[in-house]
């Protein structure tokens, strides 16, 4: 019987590996996600909570809430980028 042992090396290399891949494969690749939640919209502005809030508060970014959830239309993010540009 052969018996093979598994490191925290070979696991620190197949998280690696991992990580790589996700980062080649993302979800909704050629079809675009609708809808955002809160964290994913402040990554993608690169924004803080705040100012995401202030964005809600003013009217500026529309969103609907869900349960304890926020969601926002990825359309409206796309036209307040395209409003802000010169």
């Amino acid at each position: 019987m052969n018996i093979e042992f598994i490191t925290k090396d070979d696991l620190r290399k197949l998280e690696n590996l991992l990580y790589e891949i996700k980062g080649l494969i993302k979800p909704g690749q050629g079809q675009s996600k609708k809808w955002l939640k809160s964290y994913e919209v402040r990554k993608l502005l690169n924004i803080s909570p705040g100012t995401l809030q202030n964005l809600r508060v003013n009217g500026t970014l529309r969103y609907t809430k869900i349960g304890g959830l926020l969601y926002y239309k990825l359309e409206d993010i796309e036209k307040l980028l395209e409003g802000n540009s010169k």
